[in-house]
Formats: C-alpha cells, structure tokens, sequence
C-alpha cells in the first residue's frame, strides 16, 4: 500500500497535536508549576514524531525527537521551566509545524530545522550532560523487508471506534512494526484494510528481540490505537472478527463537499423553474411532482448545508498564541479568552475569516491595551483582558472582540478626519457608525509611530471589506477608559439562502432574509428627519428610509401609489428599504461578482431567478 496517499492524513492530525502543543505550552507559560502540560506536550510531540517517522519524514522525527528528549528532562525533573526554555520550546513547535507542511508538500529538504535542533542539544546538555552526548540521532525507520518465514510473537491491535481512515492507520502500524523486526502473517489481509467494513481490529506476527513494552509503545506512538496485546510465539493467529459497528465520522475532502454544494445550488434554481412551469401548466400530476422535487430538494440542501458546518474553535484555537506573542513584544500583559467555541459556522466563511481576526486581535493588544504601568495609574490591573466570543444570533452568528484597554479617543479621530476631509467642516462628534466609517478608510491611522503591529485603521479595512465581502456586516462600540468590541455579524451559510424579492421597475432585486426584521407600508406612517435624511416612525423608533427607486438611479414609469418598505435590522441598527413591490420569498444561490468600477457598494452577489433572467443581490451593511 502507497502512504503517500495518507499524507493529508498525518497532516491534519499533526496540526492537531502541534495545536494542542500551543495551547498547552501557554498554560505552562501561565502556570509554571503545574505537571500536566508538560506530560500533555510530550505526548503530542511523541505521537508526532512516530507518525513521521512511519511516513518517512526523517527531519521532521528527527526535530520531534530532539523535542522529546528535552521534554523528557523537563517532565522528569519536576522544577518550574526558565522563560528562555519556554521560549525554546515555542520557536521549535514552530519550526516542527513548518517541517510537517515541507514535508507533506514533499520540500522535506526546505525545511530549516538545524538552528533550532542545535538549541535543542545545547539546552539538553545544560541541564543533563551526559544524558546529551550518550543520546544518539533519532534515526527513522528502515524499508519495510520482504516476508520472512519462521514463527513470531502475536500482537493484537484495537484501534479507537472514532479513528479516522482506519485502513491507513493500520498500515502505520505495521510500518512501524516493521522497524522493530520482520512481519508476517496479517490477518485480516493489507488489502482488506481499504475495506468499508475494516473496523480496525488486526493482528500480525512479529518476530523480534525487542521486548513486549517496547513493541506496545513503539505501536502506540503512531496515535489512535485503544487496546495492544503482545503474545507469544506458541499462539495462533485468527482472523479478527468484526465488533459490526463502523466509525460514525470519516474525513471528507472540503473540494467535495464544495463540488456538492455547487450541484445542489443547481437544483434549487432548476427546482424554482419547475414550480414556475407547475404554476403555469396548472396540472396536478405536475403539481405533486414538483411538491416531491422541492421536499427531496430541500431535504438534500439541508444535509449538505449541516455537513459543511464546522465549530469555531477550529479557527479560534491559534488566536491565544497570536496574542501571547504579540504582547510579549510590545511588553504588555494579556489574558486571552474564548467564549462560544462549539458554535458551527459554514467551512467557507470560517476559513476566511482569519485574516479580519488577526487584524482586530492585534490592533487589540497594540491600541488597546495599555501597559501595565498606565494601567496601574488609571487604576486597573496591570494584565488586560481580550475576549474572542462566538454567539448564535436567529438566523446569523456573531463574533466579538472585546478589549479593556483605553478604549478609542474620539475627539483625536475627528481632528485627523476633519484635516483629512473625511467628514463633513461642521461634524462635531463622531457616532459609533460615523467612527467606523473613518477608521476603515485605507491607511487611516492615529498611532503615533509606526511598529511592526501598528495601524488601526488598516486593519478595520482590511476586516471590513472581508466581512462584507462574506455578507456580513461589522459594528464597532466603545468607551473611554474602558475598552473597544468590535462585534461582526455574519450568515451561518453562504451558497444558499432565503431571499425577499423586491421590485423597483422592470428590474428584481434579492434581499437576505436574515437581515429582514419587519414590513410596512410607505406613508400610512407617521414620518420625520433624521440627520437630514428622510425617516419614519415605528413603534416609537426613528427609522432612516433609502429609495431603492433614487438610489439606483430607475427611471421610467412613476411608482406606484402604495410602496412597501422592507425594515432590514444589522446589530442596534435600521434602515427602511422603499421598493415598488415584494414579490415573495424564495430560496436563491448565491454568486459572487466583481462589479464594475463606479457600482454603488449596495451589491453583495448576483442569482439566477426561476426564469433564468439574474437578479442581483442587495447588501444589507452597505444599506443600514
């Protein structure tokens, strides 16, 4: 069997250790007297470097192996780490997590482990000198030998009911079984491992000198094994039966579950064209196939939909050691929480936003927080605090980022912005919109010099083009001398979603439904000013109103006499939508565009109505 073709496999679960690695390394930081981080670490970086060495990454198990022997000093020791050791230990779980993506990538020889390594060796030889000249290179296994006739001692492997591709797990084992001695006589056979049915319960011969502590360890190195049970010579080999129960989670390539996605958007638009034609024809056998069509359909929509679903965490568990490192520079003291981690968000918009979080958590920990000595004098603990918080919000999630820090001087803001000409001679305060309007302008920034995390503005840029971009939408509150939360607003899913049709001349447009409080009727309201700008009032609340008809520029026939006005709602804020007419609802797949230059920024994607003629997709944020 090829491994090559398990190496997104060691990928995914060796991120999943070094992750693990970060999060336990800043415990230790926190808590330098503790024992189980250590213990927790070494495991991790034990099962990494069996994992590589299985596959035949040599730098990458040599690294780890460095790793451990270290790891092994520290945990037997039992005494507090130096900083400079923890320092240590961090810059080679970084040089170990680039070794593993080289290696994957098959640039094993690119990756740059020498340095560390060598600091690794020398800080074992200060704390155990002859333990570091007697400990010898870790060297990886060799090729797996031809079969060997003869007797060997029977092992007996159970792998954990939750393991992913237990067929290539298996044949890790026996990779690595292979390292120990020659191996015979597998049971069920190499090639039963690719089987749907292969429960991960196998058994082999082993014929080896080593002793049977050495074997189970040796085995357990490769990760996700439950049970280990090494026999004699004498016993006999006999096929594994079949516990009858499967795994119940497979790993999933995300271009399949895209490629799924996008059939599916396919039929939901064929699906609205049939219930056009079922509509026209009026025929009942029709009629009760298109009612099957849309049930199966939105049966199938659904599961895919739930099956793209990914918790948060998965994104949010590299951001503790961002902040870590980003105070640390800047010489400040920072806690790190994270609230709202088991909230699921669709896979392609938790993959892009990245990006917007590293820009807001260290413009957080840079203009946010104070230094522990302007702390001290306003009264505050020396340590800030950042809280990273996911919550589900109706039909949207939204994500927070709160800081206790000096909070944003708005008057300093005005100034810059009035000299810029980014507001109007006569503003004389800036409301939470109006200040994020300012701060997002590209290359807007009030830091009194420039550091390698400086620039306010342009991450706020950057974080609001992206979160608009994903159809969301980006608040900013805050508070002198008690902090700043910047809270983005984003759908659960992407590809398809549940729209008002709206019509304003001959033209339709679509509007999320997730960002849709209410509906009323233009002029049966009372009305008003607010900031110059045309309002109503609704249920004792000023509500802006925007002219689709005006912004838009649609000429032609007058509109008609009575106008809906759609009442969209983003966070504390409400603008009312005044359009000819609503042509219902209905379930649309979202395309994104590039508009052309000039295009007002109201336009978020385009669909393909039930006809076939496109309509274009109205972005609540650019209309709030």
């Amino acid at each position: 069997m090829d491994l090559s073709q398990y190496a997104e496999l060691f990928l995914a679960e060796s991120r999943e250790h070094l992750s693990a690695c970060n999060q336990l390394l800043l415990e230790w930081e926190r808590r330098p007297a503790a024992p189980e981080p250590v213990g927790g670490i070494f495991r991790a970086v034990h099962t990494v470097k069996g994992m590589a060495a299985t596959m035949g990454y040599a730098r990458v198990a040599d690294l780890a192996h460095r790793m451990e022997n270290l790891l092994d000093h520290l945990r037997r020791g039992g005494q507090p780490p130096a900083d400079e050791t923890l320092q240590l230990l961090f810059r080679a779980t970084d040089a170990l997590e680039k070794a593993v993506d080289l290696a994957v990538a098959g640039r094993e020889r690119d990756a740059d482990v020498a340095g560390v390594a060598a600091e690794l060796d020398r800080a074992m030889a200060r704390f155990a000198p002859d333990k570091a000249r007697a400990a010898p290179e870790f060297v990886p296994p060799p090729s797996p030998p031809g079969d060997v006739g003869g007797t060997g001692r029977l092992i007996q492997v159970v792998l954990r009911p939750e393991a992913q591709i237990k067929g290539g797990r298996a044949m890790l084992i026996i990779r690595k079984a292979q390292s120990l001695g020659a191996v015979q006589g597998i049971a069920p056979s190499p090639a039963a491992f690719e089987a749907e049915e292969f429960d991960g319960r196998f058994a082999f011969r082993l014929e080896t000198a080593h002793s049977a502590a050495d074997i189970e360890t040796a085995i357990r190195s490769v990760g996700d094994v439950e049970r280990v049970m090494v026999g004699g010579d004498d016993e006999h080999v006999t096929p594994v039966e079949s516990a009858g129960g499967r795994s119940r989670h497979i790993r999933v390539d995300l271009k399949r579950l895209d490629s799924l996605m996008d059939l599916i958007g396919e039929l939901v638009t064929t699906r609205g064209r049939l219930n056009e034609l079922a509509a026209e024809r009026k025929d009942p056998a029709v009629d009760d196939v298109a009612i099957q069509v849309s049930r199966l359909s939105a049966d199938l929509q659904a599961e895919i939909i739930q099956a793209r679903m990914t918790p948060v965490w998965q994104v949010f568990d590299r951001f503790p050691r961002l902040v870590r490192d980003v105070a640390r520079q800047l010489d400040k003291q920072v806690a790190f929480k994270v609230e709202g981690k088991e909230i699921e968000l669709d896979r392609a918009i938790l993959d892009e936003l990245g990006d917007p979080l590293v820009h807001l958590l260290r413009n957080a920990v840079d203009h946010g927080i104070e230094s522990p000595a302007e702390r001290k004098k306003r009264g505050k603990k020396p340590e800030g605090e950042i809280v990273l918080a996911a919550v589900r919000e109706r039909s949207s999630v939204a994500i927070s980022i709160t800081d206790d820090g000096r909070g944003i001087d708005r008057a300093q803001v005005l100034a810059k912005a009035l000299r810029e000409g980014l507001v109007d001679a006569h503003t004389e305060t800036l409301s939470d919109d109006q200040l994020l309007r300012v701060l997002a302008r590209p290359g807007f920034s009030t830091a009194a010099e420039v550091t390698s995390v400086s620039g306010r503005g342009v991450g706020i840029d950057v974080a609001m083009t992206k979160i608009r971009a994903l159809g969301g939408s980006i608040e900013i509150r805050t508070e002198p001398g008690k902090g700043t939360s910047f809270v983005m607003r984003l759908p659960v899913t992407l590809a398809i979603v549940r729209a008002l049709i709206a019509a304003v001349g001959t033209e339709r447009y679509a509007l999320p439904l997730t960002y849709v409080a209410e509906t009323a009727e233009f002029g049966a309201i009372a009305m008003t000013t607010m900031e110059g700008r045309e309002a109503m009032v609704l249920r004792d609340r000023v509500v802006p109103l925007v002219h689709l008809r005006h912004l838009l520029s649609v000429g032609g026939d007058a509109p008609p006499a009575r106008r809906p006005v759609i009442v969209l709602e983003m966070g504390e804020r409400r603008t009312g939508v005044v359009v000819d007419g609503m042509l219902g609802q209905q379930e649309i797949v979202v395309k994104g565009f590039e508009a052309p230059q000039g295009t007002l920024p109201v336009f978020s994607g385009a669909t393909i109505m039930g006809d076939g003629v496109p309509a274009l997709i109205l972005d609540a944020a650019g209309l709030v």
